[in-house]
């Protein structure tokens, strides 16, 4: 399976310690096991996939999108990390 980071997301990763990366790290490691693991959204988001998970004892979000071929996952996108606060707006804002 291929990886690729939005440049969105590559920022969000420069700011984080190495404590809270090895905690990402195994958030992507669950998504690659089962991509279905996160919430499916709707409407303006149709197409994106939200998971949810603690880095330092904090709730966090992690966008991301999936391309299947005959139910294969091929390629994993990491769209968006952050806190819950203007989440879903600002990745509105960055996926038009």
């Amino acid at each position: 399976m291929e990886i690729r980071q939005t440049p969105l997301f590559e920022r969000a990763v420069k700011k984080i310690t190495k404590q809270d990366k090895k905690d990402l790290d195994e958030a992507i490691k669950q998504i690659c096991e089962n991509p279905n693991i996160g919430d499916d959204k709707k409407g303006d988001l149709l197409g994106v996939n939200v998971y949810k998970f603690k880095m330092n004892k904090q709730p966090v979000l992690l966008a991301y999108s999936v391309d299947e071929v005959d139910n294969t996952v091929i390629t994993l996108y990491l769209l968006k990390l952050g806190s819950h606060e203007n989440f879903y707006r600002d990745l509105k804002q960055h996926r038009n």
